[in-house]
């Protein structure tokens, strides 16, 4: 049978894996396929750092390849915009199925390169884009197609996960917990991608896309990071029985104009009840609440050449497959339209710490300002006395918006020195 003849474009972490794999389990994937697969070509920037890929498959012409009409396959893991949106965009308009796991591409360009897949009746797969090895795209937008999904949250960076589970674990600060996860490899030289949230946003917007049958882009994610989370807060957390998790959140939500989509990443105090909660480490996981199935959860390694890789596998032996029958996979699936929520508009609990006088009446004026907002407190406590007095409150849900205005009226009392700590709540908490 003709063989399916596959190009991939990067050779780092993931790819050297993806090429590895390929080499040395090339019959048994053929097997599964159909047909002989076929490696071709691998484009790298500097074919002297790749010296265990035989010469006659490096290519420094990274355009070239994905033009060849001999290549069926391209599998994509160099990362970036540009040039990559280019040379994707190249692939699927003369009909070769793309492979890959750039999320940051997926989220700000996914429309356009979705449209040339359809135009061109060419496959677009991107497990690997989320959570790593997890199989969570798949099952969302294919083995769930039947289902209505409410609500997609998830840990889906490992390393903010083991930032946070490094906080709790051991107490640490978030500087040193930081330079504790970039001496193990967790952490880039350059954390801001993750630890500020965009790698999570970019995987929310996927998510919620393709869960809600609606274009969402990074833009429309609102996004928070870990930097601001102290010791402090950590340990606020236990006293309620939570842990603090950075969470991708994206939900169906019915408003008076009908329903909408809300999708947001920031760090959340979560009961240990809750089985995100027991996540610990690099480890990815998420939640899926559908109508009919119920609760499902996906966990797994979130990252890792060879985790990542075997996603990679997975949807080149999926797309071969279609090629050798004839058939295609699922398409952009977009028909909801549906619009997406302010985070305003998001209702929320909050946990807010300050610091006061300790005096008669600064409570009275503290739960004024939460009244004058129209948010309602759950509980509130003091703890210390003195100078070092504080006050931990902790809202009914209310929306965002609101909130946000409460907690600035508070800095604006004079009864209050410092707004310490603002923190989201999930689920039910003493």
């Amino acid at each position: 049978m003709k063989p399916v003849r596959v190009g991939v474009l990067g050779a780092g972490v993931v790819g050297s894996q993806v090429v590895r794999l390929l080499r040395e389990q090339g019959d048994e994937l053929s097997a599964r396929v159909g047909a002989p697969l076929e490696l071709v070509a691998v484009a790298v920037r500097r074919p002297k750092a790749h010296p265990d890929i035989p010469d006659e498959l490096l290519t420094t012409d990274a355009a070239g390849l994905v033009a060849r009409d001999d290549v069926d396959v391209v599998i994509e893991v160099i990362g970036g915009i540009n040039p990559t949106k280019d040379l994707l965009l190249t692939a699927l308009r003369r009909g070769a199925a793309v492979v890959t796991a750039n999320k940051a591409l997926l989220a700000e360009e996914g429309p356009a390169l979705y449209e040339a897949a359809d135009a061109a009746g060419a496959d677009l797969y991107f497990e690997a884009a989320v959570a790593g090895a997890i199989p969570l795209i798949r099952p969302i937008r294919e083995s769930l197609a039947g289902d209505r999904i409410s609500r997609i949250m998830g840990i889906v960076n490992g390393t903010t996960n083991f930032i946070l589970s490094q906080m709790t674990a051991a107490g640490s600060s978030y500087e040193s917990a930081l330079e504790e996860a970039t001496r193990l490899g967790y952490a880039e030289a350059d954390p801001t991608a993750d630890v500020d949230g965009f790698d999570a946003a970019a995987k929310a917007a996927i998510l919620a896309s393709i869960g809600f049958h609606t274009r969402v882009g990074a833009a429309d994610v609102h996004r928070e990071g870990i930097a601001d989370v102290t010791a402090s807060d950590i340990r606020s957390a236990a006293e309620l029985d939570c842990v603090i998790k950075l969470l991708a959140i994206c939900e169906r939500v019915t408003g008076e104009h009908g329903d909408a989509v809300s999708a947001r990443v920031h760090p959340v105090m979560l009961p240990r009840a809750h089985p995100l909660a027991g996540v610990d480490g690099a480890y990815n996981a998420v939640y899926v609440e559908a109508e009919s199935a119920g609760r499902l959860m996906f966990y797994g390694p979130g990252a890792g050449g060879a985790p990542t890789a075997s996603a990679v596998l997975g949807d080149l032996v999926a797309v071969a497959r279609n090629k050798i029958s004839g058939g295609r996979g699922p398409r952009e699936s977009a028909y909801a339209a549906l619009p997406v929520q302010p985070m305003g508009d998001v209702p929320s609990k909050y946990h807010i710490s300050l610091q006061v006088d300790d005096r008669a009446g600064v409570l009275a004026a503290v739960a004024m300002a939460f009244a004058d907002a129209g948010v309602s407190i759950s509980t509130v406590r003091q703890q210390g006395s003195g100078a070092a007095a504080t006050l931990v409150v902790v809202t009914h849900s209310a929306p965002d918006a609101a909130l946000s205005d409460t907690v600035a009226k508070l800095a604006e009392l004079e009864s209050v020195h410092r707004v310490t700590s603002v923190m989201r709540v999930m689920g039910d908490v003493a």
